[in-house]
């Protein structure tokens, strides 16, 4: 157990929005005491951006459509030495982050991601799980990563995220964000979080389009050759 078992770390928490009005209040309910929600609008006409601000959350707007555009906003929004990223339907517990917070903090890790179990119905449709898991084995034919998910819940370092210059503004921004800290040496790790039907219509896989321009910009992501690594990148479980 490390020393923040009773007094988690306090970090920022970019939570990128597109006309999600109906999960906000739930969502930034359950952001841990004394972190700092950074809603980042990318957009949103049900008025996503004033139900955030009227429930004590900093609004950062984006203009660039695209889930990397919101999400790259929200991290250089960000102050705290800490950074987590979390989708912002209600299907993930932000609240689950402090202890993954901790496990950064302490140096365990790098890297740490959220490795999503569904829970009910209709929480993860089944062709999303499986090219889920082809992209998986796609990412560690081309790290050495043994991952099983490449899921939205992650926490790491701000400095550290910066100095990965992420490029991406759309689909393959949480991709290339694990496949630059693999070949930057970075320790990534996974861990089981509960993933819950989601509030609303999906953007990316609830549609052709989008599943289409994640396959897409996905592909563009793993073709980039890869960077100088400091070290060799490991793979650490629970």
């Amino acid at each position: 157990m490390t020393s923040y078992a009773c007094a988690p770390p306090r970090a920022d928490l970019v939570l990128p929005c597109l006309d999600e009005a109906e999960a906000l209040p739930w969502v930034l309910g359950r952001v841990p005491a004394g972190w700092r929600a950074i809603v980042v609008d990318n957009g949103s006409t049900d008025g996503s951006a004033e139900i955030a601000r009227s429930l004590g959350a900093t609004v950062v707007h984006e203009s660039r459509r695209g889930f990397g555009a919101a999400c790259h906003a929200g991290l250089l929004a960000a102050r705290a030495d800490l950074v987590c990223f979390c989708d912002c339907d209600a299907s993930m517990d932000p609240g689950l982050l402090a202890p993954m917070a901790a496990r950064v903090a302490s140096g365990e890790v790098d890297l740490l991601l959220g490795r999503r179990r569904p829970q009910g119905f209709g929480a993860w449709p089944a062709h999303a799980r499986a090219g889920n898991l082809a992209l998986a084995r796609m990412v560690r034919r081309r790290t050495g990563l043994r991952l099983s998910d490449l899921g939205p819940m992650r926490v790491a370092r701000r400095e550290s995220l910066l100095g990965l210059e992420l490029t991406d503004r759309r689909s393959g921004y949480p991709l290339q964000m694990v496949v630059r800290a693999a070949d930057a040496g970075w320790r990534v790790a996974e861990t089981d979080v509960p993933y819950l039907p989601r509030s609303g219509k999906s953007k990316v896989t609830g549609t052709w389009r989008g599943t289409w321009n994640a396959v897409r910009d996905m592909r563009r992501v793993l073709a980039e050759p890869p960077g100088t690594r400091s070290a060799s990148a490991g793979e650490i479980s629970v």
